[in-house]
């Protein structure tokens, strides 16, 4: 039987947050991988991933299914290279087919992006070690108030830090979404 949240519960459910965040290419994921674990990282695990966009008028949102995180997720993102803030609600989807199902016959999908995620965390910073068939292999890097209450100036402090630990380079940082470099990919493929 479904019990509705209620207080803290609901509060949290429908919370918005904030990352700064990069996500760059790379070819050092063994050394990123060896770096979070002797700096006592907590891995939660290798996740595979599928995010479904769903069209809407602003920001995006993407319902993500997988073996470790099943989440609804409605952010809003300038498309930037270098650590950028993201405004995010998250919702945790119990039951992610009926979700989808729903969603997709409201608003209709965008795109489906499927990955294989490492996940890590030191503190309150989230890395994410990717590999996407295709596009290749991702580091990303997400300092947030999510899981504690920490400023603007020391999330980007935090996310200045690892990538420099990372030897991240300008070159390497993205401005797009994964979903929005397989659509290019896909309108390039139709021209």
């Amino acid at each position: 039987m479904y019990e509705r949240p209620s207080g803290a519960a609901l509060f949290f459910a429908t919370m918005s947050f904030i990352n700064i965040e990069i996500k760059a290419r790379t070819k050092q994921s063994a050394m990123i991988r060896d770096y979070l674990l002797s700096h006592d990282a907590e891995s939660r695990g290798t996740d595979m991933q599928t995010d479904t966009y769903f069209n809407v008028n602003q920001g995006r949102l993407k319902l993500r299914e997988g073996n470790i995180e099943n989440n609804l997720i409605f952010y809003q993102r300038a498309d930037q290279a270098g650590p950028k803030q993201s405004n995010f609600s998250l919702l945790p989807a119990a039951d992610p087919v009926i979700l989808k199902s729903i969603l997709t016959q409201a608003l209709g999908i965008k795109v489906v992006v499927a990955k294989k995620r490492e996940i890590y965390f030191i503190n309150n910073v989230k890395f994410h070690l990717d590999s996407l068939e295709g596009l290749g292999e991702f580091v990303e890097i997400e300092a947030s108030n999510r899981y504690a209450p920490v400023s603007l100036d020391e999330l980007r402090q935090q996310c200045d830090f690892y990538m420099q630990a990372f030897g991240i380079a300008a070159e390497d940082l993205l401005t797009q979404s994964y979903s929005d470099m397989l659509l290019v990919d896909a309108a390039a493929k139709n021209r």
